[in-house]
C-alpha cells in the first residue's frame, strides 16, 4: 500500500506535512488530501495514500472524493452569495420567496431559522429517494407539504440531509435564471475560482479521478460512539436522530455501485465531490473579503457574527450535543473548536472538514476516503488542523 506523500508546504508549515505523514503511518489513513490558504496564498497542498483499496491506485493531485456534510459549507457559500447580491435576506420569511412553503404551519419560518437548523424540518414524512431528488418539482412539493416538528426558533435539530434540499429550492426561487443550487454554485463560485468541486457530479468526470469511499463497519462505528444519548437515539426509529440521519433518504444517496458516485444528482447537504484544494480555495475567497466574488461586507459580517441560539439553546436534538449552527455553517464552540470566533465551516461524516477564518485570513480543508466514526472531530483531521493552527500562530 502506497504511503507516499506528494505536494508542498511553505516554510513554517512543515508540521502540517509531518501530521499528514503520521496519519498514513500511524492513524490508519487510507487516502487523503489537505490544503491551506493563508493571507491569500496557498501554503499547504498535500495528497497521499491510495484512492482505491481494491486496486491500490494512488491518490493523485486531481483525485476527488465525496465529502458528505462538508458539502453544506459550499451550499452555505452559495446562499451567502445570493444574499450579497440582494436575492434574499436572512431575516425574511422563506414564504416571501416561495409561497407554497407556508403550508402546514411553516408560515413563520425565516431564512435564518432554516439555515440555522431551527425550522424543525430535519426529516421527511413522505418518501424521498434518488428518483424524487432527480425531479426538482416533485421534491419541492414534498418540501412544501412537510410539517415542522416545532415552532421555529425554539429548538435546534441538525438537518443532516434535508437542509440542502430546502436551500436548493430557495435558490431556484430567488435566482433570476431559476438555476438549481448545484448549477448556481458551478456558475457563480466554482467557475470564477477554478474549483474542482461539484454539488452535481457530471458524466464528464471519469471514474479514474474518484476516490472510493471505505465505510466504517457497524461494530466499529458503535464502539467509537462515546455519547450514550446519541447512541440510544440512533437505535430509536422514532427519534429525530434516526429520522434525520439514517433513513428517508439516508446518508448514501450520492454513492453509485457502477460509477463510484451518482451523476447529475444534487444532494447539497451531503453529496458534494471535489478536492481539498477546491474547498480551501472557496473558503479562501470568503476569508479574504470575498476576493474574486464581489462579496458585500454586510454578508461577511453576518457569517462571522455569533450564532443566534434558539429558545432552548444550542443543545442539538439530533446530534445530542452542543452545536453552534448559523446561516448554513458550523461555528466554533467548546465542543468543536476551530479558528477564531468569527470562523465558519462544515465538517463531514467520515472525517472531512473545511472552514474560513477571516480574522486570521485562513482557509482550510481536509478530505479522506476511509471513513472514521468519531463525533466531534476525527483524530486524523484534528492532527492536521492543530498543526496548521500552530504554524499560523507562529507566523503572526
Amino acid at each position: 500500500m502506497s504511503r507516499e506523500v506528494s505536494g508542498f508546504v511553505e516554510p513554517g508549515f512543515e508540521g502540517v506535512r509531518e501530521a499528514f505523514v503520521q496519519n498514513l503511518e500511524r492513524r490508519n489513513e487510507l487516502g487523503a488530501a489537505c490544503c491551506v490558504y493563508f493571507r491569500g496564498n496557498k501554503v499547504v497542498d498535500l495528497w497521499g495514500g491510495i484512492r482505491d483499496r481494491a486496486t491500490s491506485e494512488p491518490w493523485e493531485e486531481d483525485t476527488m472524493v465525496l465529502v458528505f456534510s462538508t458539502t453544506k459549507g459550499m451550499a452555505g457559500l452559495s446562499l451567502a452569495l445570493a444574499n450579497s447580491r440582494g436575492l434574499l435576506s436572512y431575516d425574511e420569511l422563506v414564504s416571501e420567496y416561495w409561497p407554497e412553503f407556508a403550508r402546514n404551519g411553516k408560515e413563520k419560518i425565516t431564512v435564518r431559522h432554516l439555515l440555522s437548523h431551527q425550522a424543525g424540518l430535519f426529516a421527511f414524512d413522505r418518501k424521498v429517494d434518488k428518483e424524487t431528488v432527480a425531479n426538482p418539482d416533485k421534491l419541492a412539493s414534498i418540501l412544501a407539504d412537510q410539517r415542522p416538528a416545532w415552532e421555529p426558533g425554539t429548538r435546534q435539530a441538525y438537518h443532516a440531509i434535508s437542509l440542502g434540499f430546502y436551500e436548493g429550492e430557495l435558490i431556484r426561487r430567488v435566482d433570476p435564471r431559476h438555476r438549481t443550487l448545484g448549477q448556481f454554485f458551478h456558475d457563480e463560485i466554482a467557475g470564477p475560482l477554478g474549483l474542482d468541486f461539484f454539488i452535481s457530479l457530471p458524466e464528464s468526470v471519469p471514474d479514474s479521478r474518484l476516490a472510493k469511499i471505505e465505510k466504517f463497519g457497524s461494530l466499529r462505528g458503535l464502539l467509537s460512539i462515546r455519547s450514550l444519548p446519541f447512541l440510544l437515539a440512533s437505535m430509536n426509529r422514532n427519534s429525530p436522530t434516526f429520522r434525520a440521519m439514517f433513513v428517508n433518504p439516508g446518508p448514501w444517496l450520492a454513492l453509485d455501485d457502477e460509477r463510484v458516485y451518482a451523476r447529475n444528482l444534487e444532494v447539497p447537504s451531503a453529496g458534494g465531490v471535489g478536492t481539498a484544494r477546491a474547498i480551501a480555495r472557496a473558503y479562501g475567497a470568503y476569508a479574504n473579503g470575498g476576493a474574486g466574488l464581489s462579496l458585500r461586507k454586510e454578508t461577511l459580517d453576518a457569517l462571522m457574527s455569533p450564532g443566534v441560539p434558539p429558545i432552548h439553546g444550542f443543545r442539538d436534538e439530533v446530534t445530542k450535543r452542543e452545536m453552534v449552527l448559523s446561516l448554513g455553517f458550523l461555528k466554533p464552540n467548546p465542543v468543536y473548536p476551530f479558528g477564531n470566533s468569527g470562523s465558519f465551516g462544515a465538517p463531514g461524516a467520515g472525517g472531512s472538514f473545511g472552514f474560513a477564518d477571516p480574522e486570521a485570513k485562513v482557509a482550510y480543508a481536509y478530505v479522506c476516503n476511509r471513513m472514521g466514526a468519531k463525533q466531534g472531530g476525527d483524530p486524523r483531521e484534528v492532527a492536521i488542523r492543530t498543526a496548521m493552527h500552530k504554524a499560523v500562530s507562529k507566523s503572526r
